[in-house]
């Protein structure tokens, strides 16, 4: 599995978006909004297609957003009709980083062409792939989001929604994609709703017409301009055409939606399932300074995803809040590291202290530990700026179980928290105490038992793949 030294976090998804518009618009640049917004969720590559219901225009490569969409590259996607688009913003968790395995995915069929872009995992792709395979199916990328266009346009028998719907029924795992053909955009997302997708709608400018969103994250919504109208439902089908919004439950099951959209992934600018995303951070540091308190001068985050803990932290215990770590913005991961000496170097770039520090009893607050190495890199660092006392709390439990349903939380063997305890934890990484928040502590932040914390428990609610299927190459034959 790829998982970035640098980071010690689990690594991000891919985003979705796709536009049904009643009137013709720009979809291409609303597109490239929507993408942008969700660039926190893969860095790797990006893509998207638009039609008018006649021409079917599809661009995507290795990149950024703004790497690989430049006016150009715009101008060559923009029709003056354009009624349908979906994008996609792509980190690999099944299939290896190459051009031909960017989203969307397009495929001509006897329902004519077809775009799909996919976040999340299908834990029996290669078990259906293989059984199509034998079958004289072709397949042209080495991801289990093909697996899925195959099933659909296979069902010739029957019209697109109903092919969806039957190909939803097969696949198992944590999904949410968006599907379009010339005429209609189609969402959906899986039986537990492991993985999000909100609808967006969005009015016209002269009050005709508007557009109908799928996204990720509301903050995709918000970005071209629409409005949050609700969540895509586990087990639900949606699609829309001239005639407004459908929707089909195909298969719902007991809601289990990713405990890491709350801890980690989103942003904190939305909601998703209901559950404010920055509340419930601030609910995951008072928590954890309920169950885990220490004496301490100051509460320091590490930026940018242990802020909204640290201030809850903070307000819980009374200790005041600073930010005793200063990120280099300009310090992204397109930047390579290929030795020990360099990534210890990148993590230098990206992180520097402060004064606030200096003469202070530290709680240093993170979301996650993986593997350690980063965290024990910033407890020096905090060290050698002057803090007397570093302690270390954590907003998430310890994982201990990798991630099946599309989130790269590397091999098991590379989880710390699979083969030590706390206290060897906090001997690796120097701190003078470390302290996990409960599961249960959890899951009463976030708001609910219904979550999937399948990283945490090893209990999968959405099924786990077979033993050689584990990897995120299996696919690579």
């Amino acid at each position: 599995m790829i998982f970035d030294p640098t980071t010690d976090k689990p690594q991000d998804e891919c985003g979705v978006f796709g536009l049904y518009s009643t009137t013709p618009n720009d979809l291409a640049w609303l597109t490239y909004l929507g993408l942008f917004a969700l660039q926190h969720r893969g860095q790797e590559a990006a893509g998207m297609c638009v039609s008018d219901g006649d021409k079917f225009h599809v661009d995507k490569d290795l990149g950024l957003v703004t790497q690989v969409f430049d006016e150009r590259r715009l101008d060559g996607l923009r029709l003056p009709n354009a009624r349908v688009s979906i994008g996609h913003v792509r980190y690999s968790t099944t299939g290896s980083n190459l051009r031909f395995n960017a989203q969307p995915l397009t495929t001509r069929t006897n329902k004519g062409i077809l775009g799909l872009a996919h976040n999340g995992n299908f834990v029996n792709a290669r078990e259906v792939r293989s059984g199509m395979l034998m079958e004289g199916a072709l397949f042209q990328t080495t991801n289990d989001s093909e697996v899925m266009l195959n099933l659909i346009a296979r069902e010739s028998h029957m019209d697109l929604v109903e092919a969806t719907a039957s190909a939803m029924k097969e696949l198992k795992g944590g999904y949410a994609c968006v599907l379009m053909s010339r005429t209609q955009l189609l969402g959906f997302r899986d039986p537990h709703g492991v993985r999000p997708l909100v609808i967006g709608q969005r009015d016209s400018a002269n009050g005709e017409g508007g557009a109908w969103v799928l996204a990720s994250e509301p903050c995709a919504l918000y970005a071209v301009g629409a409005r949050l109208i609700r969540d895509v439902q586990p087990g639900e089908l949606v699609w829309f055409d001239r005639d407004g919004l459908h929707s089909l439950m195909v298969e719902p099951k007991r809601p289990t939606p990713c405990s890491f959209e709350w801890i980690y992934f989103a942003r904190s600018d939305g909601e998703l399932d209901g559950v404010d995303i920055h509340e419930s951070r601030l609910r995951m540091g008072a928590q954890l300074a309920r169950e885990k308190p220490i004496e301490a001068d100051i509460v320091v985050p590490v930026p940018d995803s242990g802020i909204g803990a640290a201030i809850g932290y903070a307000r819980e215990s009374g200790i005041p809040f600073d930010y005793g770590l200063y990120k280099n913005p300009y310090a992204g991961r397109t930047f390579i590291a290929p030795t020990q000496e360099a990534r210890e170097l990148k993590v230098k770039m990206k992180l520097s202290p402060t004064s606030a520090v200096r003469g202070r009893r530290v709680v240093l607050v993170d979301d996650s530990i993986v593997r350690g190495t980063t965290s024990r890199q910033i407890v020096n660092l905090l060290r050698e700026a002057g803090a007397t006392e570093v302690h270390f709390r954590v907003s998430s439990p310890p994982i201990t179980h990798p991630c099946f349903y599309g989130i790269d939380t590397a091999a098991r063997k590379e989880l710390v928290a699979s083969t030590h305890s706390v206290e060897e934890i906090r001997e690796l990484i120097g701190a003078d105490t470390l302290a996990f928040i409960s599961e249960r502590g959890l899951r009463e932040a976030i708001g609910g038992s219904g979550l999937c914390g399948a990283c945490f428990t090893g209990e999968y609610p959405a099924g786990t793949p077979l033993l050689n299927d584990v990897d995120k190459l299996a696919l690579e034959v």
